[in-house]
């Protein structure tokens, strides 16, 4: 569910409100449906009065302290005669992304984790301001250290809300920050597990594991992780390495390690089993993984383990179920998709689920048939070709029908393709007979939107064993918010450390994304954080400049925000600091923020 601006004129007045939609599949495709409209609140129009003191008690979360009796509320207000003709504005920053990022920062209590892990030393920013820098940077605009350093701090408002000049931010204090950051990785990811508890009630009875890769810009050569390999990214052309990730059921991100970029999905299941369990002790729930994840030994390997486990299977186990597939009974669990349970042999413990969907049954055959079309084409003008006698050498004729299968890789198994030589007295030439087997392709046909799941869970439900599963794509959602908000890829960083550094601040944002999707579920502001993200960056900081006779006043002021933006603010229960805090000795103080 995502949030959608909407505009109504009226009466020559214009009125924005919000409205909360969500994606649906039906028969003529996606659409959009209205949820919820979020209109005017009450209690908008009376602002609560916030100075910049204020700002740690918002952040932290921390009530009000009541009022002292013998002490007034209300400041006296300062009265000063100014050249209207002189007043200027200057330090324009963004304010309202860095505000909401800092506000999660210390929401999940990384503040706190950071002070207290993070040995301090003479170092003249502590590692826990710096690291929460990195953080930010990652969560409001993903960027190098060296842009973060030259450009990016300097146009937020950091400065002031950490109190680090911008000066004291180079990236080479950034670097260093990712070297004092890295070596608690793993008590971070514990420390965030604990968190996800306290805020949400996160129970961790499933643990969905899926795995994904990234390219680095460069050789890589003093990284020995950096290899070539299969790149979900499209580029083979560049090393890369492979990162897998344990998310919860609801998406947060809990833990994950870094592969070789040459290893395949299916050998990291044991290894990343392992240190789970070795690091954050025995897991009790169930591990939820896709079919590129499974195979017979893993499966016997959690097995030994007395591991639950919900897994795809491969498309040549449907072949056993052949009866099932193509029988009744089946039980749909929403429109377009239907599951029913498989009859086992007896004594088997695990319990096999068949899953077909109308929408990519449609797909799929649409696919295979547009792969057989082409592929059936191609290979008869090379039939053509050889009969002729254009193609004479049998091993490049041999190299380019294989080519060619692995091309159309889903029309491959329809074919039979065979060579041989035809010998006569006068010359010789190339025979190509192509057979297609129209028994394998009804089978094809048949199984396509089907898949098989299966499981050693008590739970004998297909519906639920069906909703789990489809919860897999929580972690391809981490993966693309990963790659596309947070921008993990490209790696520029060459050396080992450093690129699982890097890693981690992408973790450390992606669970402040997620936290962000959870605090706006809960305020009913659905769960798209990227367009809450773009409206907040309309709210800026800035000085204003008053002369007087005497001196120059510099009032430092946050922006007032647009009606709709007082909505989600409002419904977020994130108040902006509005009372303009008064810069004494102005001209060193600017002076040495500009460094």
């Amino acid at each position: 569910m995502y949030l959608r601006r909407c505009c109504r004129k009226k009466g020559g007045e214009e009125y924005e409100s919000w409205v909360l939609v969500e994606s649906v599949r039906t028969v003529k495709g996606p659409r959009q449906r209205t949820v919820a409209t979020i209109g005017k609140l009450p209690g908008l129009d009376k602002e609560e009065r916030v100075g910049w003191e204020e700002i740690g008690r918002i952040l932290d979360g921390k009530p009000r302290p009541e009022p002292d009796l013998f002490k007034e509320e209300e400041e006296i207000p300062l009265w000063a005669t100014v050249n209207l003709k002189g007043i200027s504005v200057e330090r324009l920053r963004h304010f309202g992304d860095v505000y909401l990022g800092l506000a999660l920062w210390k929401r999940l209590g990384l503040d706190r984790f950071c002070r207290e892990h993070i040995p301090s030393g003479r170092e003249e920013v502590s590692w826990s301001i710096m690291a929460c820098i990195l953080v930010l940077a990652r969560f409001c605009a993903p960027s190098s250290e060296l842009q973060i350093a030259e450009s990016w701090y300097e146009k937020t408002a950091l400065s002031d809300l950490l109190g680090v000049l911008k000066n004291k931010v180079n990236d080479d204090r950034l670097y260093r920050s990712l070297d004092a950051l890295l070596p608690y990785k793993d008590a971070l990811c514990k420390h965030l597990q604990k968190r996800y508890g306290e805020l949400f009630g996160t129970r961790f009875d499933f643990l969905f594991y899926d795995i994904t890769s990234t390219y680095f810009e460069g050789s890589g050569e003093n990284n020995p992780q950096a290899k070539r390999g299969y790149s979900r990214d499209g580029r083979p052309d560049c090393v890369q390495v492979c990162i897998g990730i344990v998310v919860s059921r609801e998406g947060l991100p809990l833990s994950f390690e870094v592969f070789d970029g040459n290893r395949t999905d299916v050998t990291t299941v044991e290894e990343m089993v392992e240190v789970m369990e070795k690091k954050y002790g025995q897991a009790e729930g169930v591990w939820v993984m896709d079919r590129g994840m499974v195979s017979e030994d893993n499966l016997e390997y959690m097995r030994k383990k007395k591991m639950k486990y919900l897994v795809g299977t491969h498309k040549a186990m449907l072949k056993k179920f052949e009866q099932e597939l193509l029988g009744l009974d089946w039980e749909e669990v929403e429109s377009g998709v239907e599951v029913k349970l498989c009859a086992t042999s007896e004594g088997c413990k695990e319990t096999f689920i068949l899953c077909r969907s109308q929408g990519r049954r449609e797909k799929e055959i649409g696919i295979l048939d547009r792969f057989v079309t082409r592929l059936e084409t191609a290979l008869n003008k090379l039939v053509q070709r050889a009969e002729e006698g254009k193609i004479r050498d049998r091993q490049k004729l041999e190299r380019r029908i294989g080519r060619l299968l692995e091309r159309y890789s889903r029309a491959a198994r329809i074919f039979d393709i065979s060579v041989e030589e035809i010998v006569n007295d006068k010359d010789s030439r190339l025979k190509i007979t192509v057979r297609r087997d129209d028994e394998k392709y009804r089978w094809v046909v048949n199984t396509c939107g089907n898949y098989l799941l299966c499981t050693n869970w008590d739970e004998k439900n297909p519906q639920k064993l069906w909703k789990t599963y489809t919860q897999l794509t929580e972690v391809e959602d981490a993966f693309r918010i990963t790659k596309s908000d947070l921008g993990i890829r490209p790696i520029y960083h060459q050396r080992s450390d450093r690129t699982q550094a890097h890693i981690l601040v992408c973790f450390l944002a992606l669970a402040m994304w997620r936290t962000l999707e959870q605090w706006m579920s809960s305020c009913g502001l659905g769960t798209a954080p990227r367009k809450l993200l773009e409206e907040l960056r309309e709210i800026h900081s800035l000085d204003v400049l008053l002369p007087t006779r005497d001196k120059t006043i510099r009032l430092r002021v946050v922006s007032t925000a647009p009606q709709r933006l007082k909505i989600l603010l409002h419904r977020l229960g994130l108040l902006l600091p509005n009372r303009p805090k008064i810069v004494e000795n102005v001209v060193k103080t600017f002076a040495a923020s500009e460094g």
